[in-house]
């Protein structure tokens, strides 16, 4: 299965580790604080934006008078302590990225999310030398579902877009891996798969857990 493939490349959230109900209980909590109760509809409009893309569509959507840059302080606060003592990796996640270092494949992520909160979920899990390239979709000119920030993380590894394999969780996601040129495994996370189907038709292998694929390693 993973013949000619030269590199992974992970989302984080919901992908990597179970993090995507921290961020529901972040945005309550934010919202919260200015009197706002949560849209029910919140998660598909944002899905795939980089942080601060989100940040500028709660800017816009809620007509906050905070600036873009306060905002994302404030959620690297709300979410510091989740991500360094609470969010959990998916089963078979850690095994599978030391089996693939092991054998020499090249690793890299790609998320949306902020690089703080991801060097905390990595320091509280001891994976941070398995990877070779981290990138935020804020350090390319646009988010998923565009193709930017896999295409930086496939150059920083020095490989072609079609030696990845890319591990995604969300629709917005895998569409960007796909663009990019690279074959995708969707893991399955409870708070994607009413985006099954769609995601079925996006990727190559859709699986519940890493145990599903590390013996291909």
């Amino acid at each position: 299965m993973f013949d000619n493939i030269k590199a992974f490349i992970f989302d984080v959230d919901g992908t990597l580790v179970d993090s995507m109900w921290i961020w529901k209980q972040v945005d309550i909590e934010f919202l919260g604080r200015r009197c706002i109760e949560l849209p029910q509809d919140l998660q598909k409009g944002i899905e795939g934006l980089s942080y601060t893309e989100t940040a500028m569509f709660f800017k816009d959507k809620f007509n906050l008078p905070d600036s873009i840059e306060d905002i994302k302080e404030e959620w690297r606060v709300l979410g510091e302590g989740y991500y360094r003592n609470k969010v959990n990796m998916k089963t078979g996640a850690k095994e599978f990225l030391k089996k693939a270092y092991d054998k020499g494949i090249k690793i890299g992520i790609a998320t949306s999310n902020s690089s703080e909160l991801v060097s905390y979920m990595m320091e509280r899990h001891g994976i941070r030398d398995y990877f070779q390239a981290i990138r935020t979709s804020c350090e390319v000119p646009r988010g998923k579902p565009y193709p930017d920030v896999y295409l930086k993380v496939a150059e920083d590894l020095g490989v072609k877009p079609s030696e990845c394999f890319a591990f995604e969780d969300t629709v917005a996601g895998s569409t960007a891996a796909k663009s990019a040129g690279m074959r995708v495994i969707v893991i399955e996370d409870e708070f994607s798969i009413c985006s099954k189907q769609e995601l079925l038709e996006i990727c190559e292998k859709y699986i519940k857990d890493y145990n599903d694929v590390i013996r291909f390693v």
